[in-house]
């Protein structure tokens, strides 16, 4: 499965570490263009100076790790979509252009069901996404979400209650999964 992973999805750390983290796993391929990375590293402007260098690190980083996943963009391509925000048109171009099956997005508004149905692809929240793949990998999506929780918390330097931090993520539904599966 293919995943065009918006650039609302990538910005949030720990959201963008689970998302990807399952992708090393194989559980599916991401596909994201030079525009969705830059739209990210600009998004974490308002977090202070330093954020975006760190975001063109990472990105850096993302590029090595996963070498096919950065696909060029027709900017030509975004005109032939008529979406509540033109400035989404881009994505849905991305995920034409690469077959993918899904965008996984915060902005579902930005991407009706019944114009994305015509052209083959799905816009899912990245919390539904996540529930469909524990549903049918459960270790893997918790292998992955327990790696991220450990590396919060050693870089916290605290305790961090895995359900409230996967809320603060935008994952509430995944939360309640895991904390279901672990209490029984």
């Amino acid at each position: 499965m293919r995943a065009v992973l918006d650039a609302c999805v990538l910005f949030p750390t720990v959201l963008r570490e689970i998302l990807l983290g399952v992708a090393q796993k194989g559980l599916y391929q991401p596909v994201w263009s030079p525009r969705i990375l830059e739209e990210w590293a600009r998004a974490t402007r308002k977090l202070g100076p330093t954020a975006e260098v760190i975001a063109r690190g990472e990105i850096a980083a993302l590029g090595l790790e996963f070498p096919g996943a950065s696909q060029s963009d027709d900017p030509a391509a975004a005109d032939r979509f008529d979406l509540p925000d033109v400035a989404d048109a881009h994505v849905l171009a991305l995920a034409v252009d690469q077959r993918a099956d899904l965008i996984v997005t915060a902005n579902l508004k930005d991407f009706p069901t019944r114009a994305l149905a015509a052209l083959g692809v799905r816009a899912v929240d990245p919390d539904r996404f996540l529930c469909a793949l524990w549903q049918d990998h459960p270790n893997v999506v918790a292998g992955a979400v327990a790696q991220v929780h450990a590396k919060a918390e050693a870089i916290s330097g605290e305790t961090l209650e895995l359900r409230a931090l996967l809320r603060r993520a935008g994952l509430p539904r995944l939360g309640k999964r895991l904390y279901g599966s672990i209490t029984r």
